[in-house]
This record gives structure tokens, C-alpha cells and sequence, in this order.
């Protein structure tokens, strides 16, 4: 048996194995694509009617000390005059509030939002026992199988002439195919070639987030080693430093000010809660990018003296573990390249399913249909 063959039939077996898994990321993936920036529109549409002045950040300071029990770690305020603002518990939620009344809407479980939650529960872990449980472990296996079908996948699409007719039949679609069977293995060979090299990039960085010991050996080999990572960038602290809020200095209002005026084209500014009692300078974090991309924050130290921005940590000037961890989370979702990234990353999975699907029909047509023919086949025949 040649060495293509061998990859052949492990190819043809692999993606049999896997295919409905896949087909399932690959999907639900598709639905993810623009979660953030739908999410925050359903978010937005709150009815907030503004009928009388803006409160300020001091009073939904203490407005959302209110409303969460004391539990706010953070304050995100929209570059938008009709959007709540969000008072973030960390991992525990968060609570959308009123920026005219101080009320509370709601903690942002939409439709949308109860959505999107279900799709990212069944593209993590199948909707089963959640983030240590079976369906990690199997999506993570199908990312493995999927990573080793987009290698073998590669080398087999490879043509043995390389004449230019050859290979515009390898990537680009027909009009109209003899059979379905012929449809099929061109269509595979074409999704194939134009989605190859941003589906590596999203299948090993699902590797890596499935596993972590993929994660620190890519870590060790970019260098990452004996930092000290504070991963808390948004606040914390018990709650009773939320009464430091009004004490001696410029205010929460004078800050707020500061961090919009840092950069004209903010979007969405987070002050983190509570103020740590002596502490000289608040943390802000300035975002100027649509969704979750962290090259476009600024993470700012504001002097509760004047409000004076005292530091400035852009994404560069992060340690490296923290680059390398923020660039496998969003390179996956395509979200480390914008908005760019993000279409790129939902055709690259719209792709994977008519791949699984092209695949698992040339899979049964070779595999199970001559037997059904057999066995239909009269005796004596």
C-alpha cells in the first residue's frame, strides 16, 4: 500500500469517527461569529428614555453597590447616551442599570443572551456536564481528529501534474457536475484549499484550549516562564472598600473624564470597583474596538488626586504569557483581527460543514452503498 493510500484511508477513518462532532462545532461555531456585537445591540435596546440628566459615575457607583449586594467589581460605560451601563461581579454576572435613574434592567439575559449561551455550552462541551466533564473531553478528541483531517487534508488535495487546469479544478466551483458524487469530492477539495489556513489557526488554538498541557508547551516554546501574571485587571477587593468611592479626591466622575478624553474614539470605558482604600490611582480600561479585541484597550492609572493618567499598558506592554494566552483565545474566534477576523473565522467554519457534509456522503457512498446494493441484489442475480 502507498504512503498516500495509507493517508487516504486514516484520513477516511478519522473523519468518519469524528465527522458529527466536528459538524457540530462547525456550525455552532457559524452562530458564534458575531456573538459579542449582537449580544451587546440586545443588550442596548433596553428602552432607556432620557428624560432627565445623566447621573454621573458616582451615583451608579453607588446605585450598583445597591442592586449587587455589594459584590460590583466594575463599571462599563457605552459611547452611547440610550445604552445601560454594566456593573460586572467578575465571573458571578453582572447587572445593567439605568444611567438616568439609577435603576436596575436587568442582568442582560436576553433571549439573545439565553441563545448564545446554549450555542457556546453545545460548541464547548456538547451541552453535557460542563468544563472538566465528558463533552470537553470529546470535543476536545474532535479537535485533535480535525486537526490531523486538515493536514492529511492538505496533502492529499495536493495534485500529482501540476498543470494549471488541474488546479483550477481544485479551487474553483463549476457550474454544473456530471453526478453527485462528483459535486461532492469537488466541492470538498474546494472548501478544502480556501479555508485551510484560517481553520489551522482556529483548530490549534482550540487544541490548546481544550488542553493544558498543549497550552504550556506553547507557552515554554514561546519563551513564557517565571512571570508573575495578575489577572485581575478589573478590580476586586471586598466590598466594603465601594465606601472609598466619595472619599477625599476628584471622584469617580473627574475619572471617568479623564479616561474619555484619553482617547476620542472610545467605545466603552471600565472603571474598576471598588477603590482599594489608600490606594493612589483608579484603573481604567479603554476600549476602542467593536468587540473583544485586546489589541485595541489601554488599561489606565488615574490619580484619585487629580485625575491625572499617570500610566498607560497598552497590549504590548503586557507580559508575554498575557499576549500569548489573549492571542490563542481570540485567534480562535478570529476576534485578535477584528472584525476582519471574525467573518474570516465564521466562512472558515461555514466551510468545515459543507466539508463534513461532502465528506460523510463520499464516506457512505463508498463505504455503505455498494453493501446496501449487495444485499438488495436477488439471488442468483
Amino acid at each position: 500500500m502507498t504512503i498516500r493510500k495509507i493517508v487516504f484511508w486514516s484520513h477516511l477513518a478519522v473523519g468518519v469517527a469524528t465527522g458529527l462532532v466536528v459538524l457540530v462545532l462547525a456550525v455552532t461555531g457559524v452562530l458564534l461569529t458575531y456573538e459579542v456585537q449582537i449580544t451587546r445591540w440586545a443588550e442596548q435596546r433596553a428602552g432607556i428614555e432620557a428624560t432627565g440628566p445623566w447621573l454621573g459615575a458616582e451615583a451608579l457607583a453607588a446605585a450598583a453597590l445597591v442592586e449587587t449586594g455589594g459584590q460590583v467589581t466594575a463599571l462599563v460605560f457605552e459611547n452611547d447616551a440610550t445604552a445601560p451601563v454594566s456593573a460586572t461581579m467578575g465571573r458571578r454576572g453582572k447587572v445593567l442599570l439605568d444611567p438616568y435613574t439609577g435603576a436596575a434592567l436587568g442582568n442582560g439575559d436576553t433571549g439573545v443572551g439565553q441563545f448564545f449561551h446554549a450555542v457556546t455550552s453545545l460548541h464547548r462541551w456538547l451541552s453535557l456536564t460542563g468544563s472538566n466533564g465528558v463533552g470537553k473531553a470529546v470535543t476536545g478528541a474532535a479537535n485533535l481528529g480535525f486537526l490531523f483531517l486538515a493536514l492529511t487534508g492538505a496533502y492529499l488535495w495536493l495534485p500529482k501534474v501540476w498543470r494549471w487546469a488541474r488546479i483550477k479544478y481544485l479551487i474553483l466551483f463549476r457550474r454544473s457536475y456530471p453526478s453527485a458524487q462528483a459535486r461532492d469530492f469537488h466541492w470538498h477539495h474546494i472548501f478544502g484549499f480556501w479555508a485551510l489556513i484560517p481553520l489551522v489557526l482556529i483548530i490549534f488554538t482550540g487544541v490548546t484550549m481544550s488542553y493544558d498541557r498543549v497550552q504550556g508547551m506553547v507557552m515554554t516554546l514561546v519563551g513564557v516562564g517565571g512571570e508573575e501574571e495578575d489577572d485581575d485587571r478589573t478590580g476586586g477587593g471586598e466590598s466594603d472598600g465601594t465606601r472609598q468611592m466619595t472619599e477625599a479626591g476628584v471622584g469617580l466622575d473627574a475619572i471617568l473624564n479623564a479616561a474619555k478624553a484619553h482617547d476620542p474614539a472610545w467605545r466603552r470605558v471600565t472603571l474598576a470597583l471598588p477603590m482599594t482604600p489608600g490606594a493612589q490611582t483608579v484603573t481604567a480600561k479603554v476600549d476602542t474596538g467593536p468587540g473583544r479585541r485586546e489589541t485595541r484597550k489601554e488599561t489606565l492609572a488615574i490619580s484619585r488626586e487629580d485625575a491625572r493618567i499617570v500610566e498607560v499598558q497598552g497590549f504590548a506592554d503586557q507580559p508575554k504569557a498575557a499576549r500569548t494566552f489573549w492571542f490563542l483565545r481570540f485567534a480562535h474566534t478570529g476576534e485578535h483581527y477584528g472584525l476582519v477576523g471574525q467573518t474570516i473565522a465564521g466562512l472558515a467554519s461555514l466551510a468545515t460543514a459543507f466539508m463534513v457534509y461532502t465528506g460523510l456522503a463520499l464516506a457512505w457512498r463508498r463505504l455503505v452503498s455498494p453493501v446496501l446494493r449487495r444485499r438488495r441484489r436477488p439471488r442468483g442475480a
